[in-house]
């Protein structure tokens, strides 16, 4: 069909008819727009899944050569003492690491406490005092 007969066409079609058709036009497109939507969000949840997964791979990797690594250290201090003296060392010295950072984890975790954000409530109620005066000066 040619671009004036399609014109025509439309021109003679009631205003109602015409609305109908927009709507039905506008809701195609728009599920159309939403399925475009979910298979991109799908693709990168696949993605996203494949990534974490990867860095769960690689977390466990590094753990057998933390592993590994404790098994070398008790070896080269067991060359100059017993081999349980050794692996006591090393296990103190992992302990001592962890008591240091559950104590900072923990002051860290006590300074995100409580969880409101106080500087923008403050602000607000500063934000409030100063209408309030407005409301009063404006009044007098």
């Amino acid at each position: 069909m040619a671009q004036g007969s399609v014109q025509d066409d439309l021109r003679d079609r009631p205003v109602g008819e015409l609305l109908k058709e927009l709507s039905t036009q506008t809701t195609t497109l728009v599920r159309q727009e939403l399925e475009l939507a979910k298979a991109e969000m799908a693709d990168k949840g696949k993605r996203a899944g494949l990534g974490a997964g990867m860095f769960g791979g690689a977390g466990l990797f590094g753990l057998f050569a933390l592993a590994a690594l404790t098994t070398c250290v008790i070896a080269a201090l067991a060359t100059g003492m017993e081999v349980w003296l050794a692996a006591l060392i090393v296990a103190a010295v992992y302990a001592a690491a962890a008591a240091i950072l559950a104590l900072l984890g923990r002051q860290k975790t006590r300074e995100a406490i409580p969880p409101a954000p106080e500087q923008a409530i403050e602000s607000t109620k500063e934000d409030v005092q100063w209408a309030k005066s407005r409301v009063k000066s404006a009044r007098r």
